[in-house]
């Protein structure tokens, strides 16, 4: 969607459903010159956006949550059929989703306030926040709506006019909520929408374009790297919020139920694919065994299928490729010592199903430890000390999320310092919250979506001082 209107092209590709391998429909692939026309009507829309005023601006963006909820049922179903999480899933990420868009409505009204500060005798000092200008963004496949609002809702409270290119896998969920932008009476060429299957190409030109003055990446460490340097050469600002490689530690003295239970949430949600996923478990040597038996049973008792069905509950991967990475990941750390308790493998028949797997005595040399599997796979090291703990929970270039179980107050206060992430729950395994600061440290990326954390990435600062009376 360019400029408020939708476009076609010569070319096309196909949106697969991942719980059966069937296409979606065809969507028209952007070209070139519509990319160009893109980037120059969100900088035309600039001032008609900003002239609106922040209350105007406050009820587009209100008016446009409330569509969302409005129609939660198709969005959810959207969601499921081309991502294939289970409806549940899919109708909490809506929800959250519009959370985020009511959140910045609000933060819209007074995000540009002028801020006095301290100056010499005579003078007047204040620092102006002003918008960005003109934000191009790439989101992610594993939350097509949530993402996609997390980074366009910020932009625009700040005053700022978006383009943005959502994952090819996962399309269809980011154009109804572009339709449902118009719906809300936000101007045309405030908020486009450019899709197609060349990332490459597309992030070329949304890192390098001229009129472009903020840049924002949802993705792998790798992809982002390659962003990060295109953005280099025009000194485009940037946010990065990249891969993970989530600890999840159980000590000694956890509640080991408490633990369980939190362990199905954190690894088994959206199958796996989430930044923040639990991906290395380490154990204390005195109660792994019965962590794992606990951990087993509960795995075992898993719902998998297409997430259209209600008592679904987890769906399938997002294609081959993912498949054959996690059972790579495996067989490789198996080939290496690792132990197979139980799944291990793609599951027959139609669809990306992967059986919800747990591996043990994983080495931090092996893959399961060195990468993000995002998939449905629980990878057990195991750990003696509190020093020893720390040191396997650092062990990553990533630092995005960990996951600690303990009560005792002494550990976890140590941890909380010690532990190189960037969000951090203390046996919590949901760590979702639109007023926090989402982002990690390390090579897991740079700035911060979420509160009045997200709304300051697309403002600028000017230091003006004035002489009274002059």
């Amino acid at each position: 969607m360019v400029n408020g209107e939708w476009q076609t092209s010569d070319q096309s590709f196909a949106v697969v459903n991942p719980a059966n391998e069937v296409a979606i429909c065809q969507v028209a692939e952007v070209t070139v010159h519509q990319l160009e026309q893109a980037i120059l009507s969100a900088d035309a829309s600039l001032a008609v956006w900003q002239q609106l005023g922040d209350a105007a601006r406050s009820q587009c963006l209100i008016d446009w949550q409330q569509l969302m909820r409005d129609n939660l049922q198709d969005l959810a179903r959207l969601i499921t059929l081309e991502q294939g999480k289970p409806l549940s899933e899919a109708k909490g990420e809506i929800i959250h989703a519009a959370n985020y868009v009511k959140l910045y409505a609000q933060l819209a009204q007074d995000c540009r306030q002028a801020i006095s500060i301290p100056a010499s005798e005579g003078q007047t000092a204040q620092v102006l926040r002003q918008p960005i200008g003109v934000v191009t963004a790439i989101t992610p496949w594993n939350f097509p709506c949530a993402m996609v609002l997390r980074k366009a809702a910020a932009a625009m409270a700040a005053g700022c006019s978006v383009v943005l290119k959502p994952s090819e896998l996962t399309p269809l969920t980011a154009m109804a909520i572009a339709h449902l932008s118009i719906q809300a009476g936000i101007p045309k060429g405030v908020f486009n929408l450019v899709v197609g299957s060349n990332a490459q190409a597309i992030g070329e030109i949304l890192t390098q374009h001229p009129k472009v003055a903020k840049f924002s990446f949802t993705g792998s460490t790798q992809v982002g790297r390659k962003l990060l340097q295109q953005c280099a050469f025009g000194i485009k600002r940037s946010s990065m919020e990249l891969g993970g490689n989530a600890p999840f530690i159980v000590c000694e003295d956890a509640n080991l139920e408490q633990a369980i239970k939190g362990a199905m949430i954190a690894k088994f949600r959206n199958a796996g694919q989430t930044c923040v996923s639990a991906n290395r478990f380490l154990l204390h040597e005195s109660i792994a065994d019965a962590f794992i038996r606990g951990l087993t049973q509960a795995i075992e008792q898993l719902i998998i299928g297409d997430g259209q069905n209600e008592t679904s509950q987890i769906g399938p991967l997002i294609n081959q490729a993912a498949l054959d990475k996690t059972t790579d990941l495996i067989q490789q750390s198996l080939s290496l010592g690792a132990t197979l308790i139980v799944g291990g493998k793609a599951m027959s028949g139609k669809g990306f199903f992967f059986a919800p797997s747990l591996v043990d005595k994983v080495t931090a040399q092996m893959p399961l430890f060195q990468r993000e599997i995002f998939g449905p796979v629980v990878a057990i090291t195991r750990f003696s000390s509190d020093q020893e703990m720390i040191t396997l929970a650092n062990q990553s270039e990533k630092g995005l999320c960990g996951y600690l179980y303990s009560q005792d107050q002494k550990r976890i206060q140590q941890a909380t310092q010690q532990i190189e992430v960037g969000l951090l729950g203390i046996n919590v395994p949901r760590l979702s919250n639109i007023h926090a600061p989402f982002g990690g440290i390390k090579q897991s990326g740079m700035g911060r979506e979420g509160g009045h954390y997200g709304i300051e990435e697309y403002l600028t600062y000017q230091y003006v001082c004035q002489q009274n009376g002059g």
